[in-house]
């Protein structure tokens, strides 16, 4: 009987051929090392504006909460004497100033929400309907939110100039004895800087709420149409609700723009009769011939508190909501 026996060849595929060079072995998890020229790039890149941050935003804001409850000319470190709550209780009790100030903050906001807000949202959802040039239209009411607010400021100055401005020369009240002082009159330039303001924040609401709308599902809006709905009643009950995220962003924002309100009635009158703001009195105590650091610091810091009331709970509320997506 007999037995044939085979014997297994190996694979050609794991014997390599006479002459060539063994293959480099790819270490596992590691698709290329990174060079010491790509650490240095990259913490240049992540480190210097990390520093910048800190620097400029959080150790300026901890050194204005501490000189809060000093004293401080600004004259040598020396000089800084700790006072405790003082530059508080005289804030709050024997500044002729600042309550005018809350008060014209407080204004201003409301301004801003009452009439640059609806004006934003009725030209988005004129621009939502593609009419012709739209594009056109969207440009011209965002260019002033592209400019700077002194810029703005320089225009509007120009506009109200009681000699040769247009609002005088189109009224007639550019001549002797009928001037109309918009920036000088203390009843009127709050109102006059408020038009300026309002010019430009309804640009800023203009393209928050045509965000809103370009992500509003079209079925909804094919689905009240079968039902007979008319267009007020499409926006009023379908399209409106569903922008309340865009509301809840355009009135943090609005908050935040009447709390910062500064270049303009800096660039008017600096804040003089009757147009006094939180940050015009920060600005005089801390850098005007009073040189108050302490005391302009603890205006800051009120001016820090009351934009925290605002921020914080909508930082929450979009955490909770991002964990719940």
């Amino acid at each position: 009987m007999t037995t044939n026996t085979t014997k297994e060849i190996p694979e050609a595929a794991t014997v390599p051929p006479s002459g060539a060079a063994p293959a480099k072995k790819v270490p596992h998890g590691h698709s290329r090392l990174l060079t010491r020229r790509d650490r240095i790039t990259l913490g240049l890149m992540a480190g210097l504006p990390t520093v910048l941050h800190i620097a400029l935003v959080w150790v300026t804001a901890l050194a204005s909460i501490a000189l809060a409850f000093t004293t401080w000319d600004g004259i040598g470190f020396d000089s800084i004497k700790w006072v405790g709550l003082e530059n508080f209780k005289e804030l709050f009790t024997n500044n002729p100033q600042f309550w005018p100030a809350v008060e014209h903050n407080v204004v201003w906001f409301v301004v801003l929400i009452v009439i640059p807000t609806p004006l934003g949202l009725f030209l988005a959802v004129q621009l939502d309907k593609k009419i012709r040039f739209s594009r056109v239209y969207q440009t011209a009411f965002f260019l002033p939110v592209v400019l700077s607010m002194a810029v703005i400021g320089f225009v509007w100055q120009l506009i109200y100039n009681p000699d040769t401005g247009l609002i005088n020369s189109l009224i007639g009240a550019n001549e002797p004895g009928k001037y109309i002082d918009w920036i000088g009159d203390p009843d009127l330039n709050l109102w006059a800087i408020l038009i300026a303001a309002s010019w430009r924040h309804t640009g800023y609401m203009m393209i928050l709420y045509l965000a809103g709308l370009k992500g509003v599902d079209p079925s909804l809006r094919e689905a009240s149409s079968l039902d007979g709905a008319n267009e007020w009643q499409t926006f009023k009950n379908v399209i409106f609700p569903t922008l309340r995220p865009t509301n809840t962003v355009v009135l943090v924002v609005t908050i935040i723009e009447a709390l910062r309100a500064f270049d303009l009635v800096f660039v008017f009158n600096k804040g003089a009769e009757g147009t006094e703001l939180l940050s015009i009195l920060v600005t005089n105590n801390i850098i005007g011939e009073s040189s108050r650091i302490g005391y302009g610091s603890a205006i800051a810091v009120v001016l820090l508190l009351i934009s925290l009331i605002v921020i914080i709970p909508y930082l929450v509320a979009t955490f909770r909501k991002e964990r719940r997506a």
